[in-house]
């Protein structure tokens, strides 16, 4: 099953922890809030262990 990225930006504080953590720097901060700044995301899910609000996550996506 694939999986994606997903980001609830309505709750991210724009802390910057999942950016630090990113190891391919794919996350960065925009207005305040994480967003996908590169393609080069391996949903390794180093953001979602360290996210404190839960804003950022790794997702199967279904096939229907």
């Amino acid at each position: 099953m694939a999986k994606k990225l997903v980001i609830n930006k309505a709750w991210c504080k724009g802390c910057g922890i999942c950016v630090a953590f990113c190891p391919k720097k794919v996350l960065g901060l925009k207005n305040e809030k994480v967003n996908i700044v590169n393609d080069g995301c391996i949903l390794c899910g180093q953001c979602e262990l360290r996210c404190p609000d839960y804003a950022i996550y790794v997702e199967e996506e279904s096939n229907e």
